[in-house]
């Protein structure tokens, strides 16, 4: 999804979501989405990841990520002049607003059978907004140090209680509570990674007191990937999808998963 010639856009955006092994054993379809937009200067990424036990999941994250990309390039339009800061988690939290009422309007009554988590990152001149409910993560690629290239994990959202795992839906109630926003202003960001979390495994190493960091070796292959300069081709294309279905990472997580990049292309 795009909103004007992606040759006029600073970002080079590539993803896809594809079925996990349980759900290709089962015949069942991918429950993850995603999508983006972009203008001359701004871009909005968006994945989620459908509730696997709720029966319209597939429907409801192809949903989430189609009215987040269209209402937060909508709000961030209309605040061109947005300096980084707490006008930002404004900006974040009314969109969200607007995408939830949108989502609850459409489903209707139903609304919890389209459960599903939804991670967004808005790209704008000076800043990135973060937003997300659930566990969808973020990777920014950004500086180096001693020539190496560095990688940082954005805070994710909370779970429902610090006792419980359980996922917080786009659906749930006083899902606003649940959110988690972020403004990153640095110049040194050349490099954004969305997932959801049939890629934690993959993409994230967790340490011995269990908090997660980036796995280099991976993400950096990731970002490398899209670092060539013109259109993604068919076989970048081809060779993602091959990577995201690879016995290596059903191994380590049979969900379904999602990735979706953007890479700043080399200025002339």
């Amino acid at each position: 999804m795009t909103g004007v010639d992606e040759r006029e856009s600073p970002w080079r955006i590539h993803g896809m979501s594809v079925e996990g092994y349980r759900h290709r054993r089962q015949g069942l379809p991918c429950q993850d989405a995603c999508a983006y937009t972009v203008s001359a200067s701004m871009a909005v990424l968006a994945v989620a990841d459908g509730a696997g036990s709720r029966p319209r999941s597939e429907e409801g994250s192809r949903l989430a990520v189609e009215l987040a990309a269209e209402h937060f390039a909508r709000r961030a339009a209309g605040a061109a002049e947005c300096q980084p800061g707490e006008a930002v988690h404004e900006l974040l939290e009314d969109a969200f607003h607007d995408v939830s009422k949108m989502f609850l309007e459409r489903t209707g009554a139903d609304a919890a059978d389209f459960a599903t988590t939804l991670t967004v990152v808005v790209l704008a001149p000076g800043w990135l907004g973060h937003l997300t409910v659930g566990d969808g993560f973020v990777v920014l690629r950004a500086g180096t140090e001693d020539g190496e290239r560095q990688f940082h994990l954005l805070p994710q959202a909370r779970a429902a209680s610090e006792y419980s795992n359980e996922t917080v839906f786009l659906t749930s109630p006083d899902a606003a509570r649940w959110v988690h926003t972020d403004c990153v202003s640095d110049d040194g960001v050349d490099g954004v990674l969305l997932s959801t979390d049939g890629l934690a495994q993959a993409a994230l190493n967790r340490s011995g007191g269990g908090a997660l960091s980036p796995n280099t070796s991976f993400v950096d292959a990731v970002f490398r990937s899209l670092d060539a300069p013109g259109p993604v081709t068919d076989s970048a294309h081809e060779g993602l999808a091959t990577l995201l279905r690879s016995d290596r990472l059903t191994a380590l997580n049979a969900d379904d998963k999602t990735l979706l990049r953007a890479v700043l292309k080399a200025r002339p």
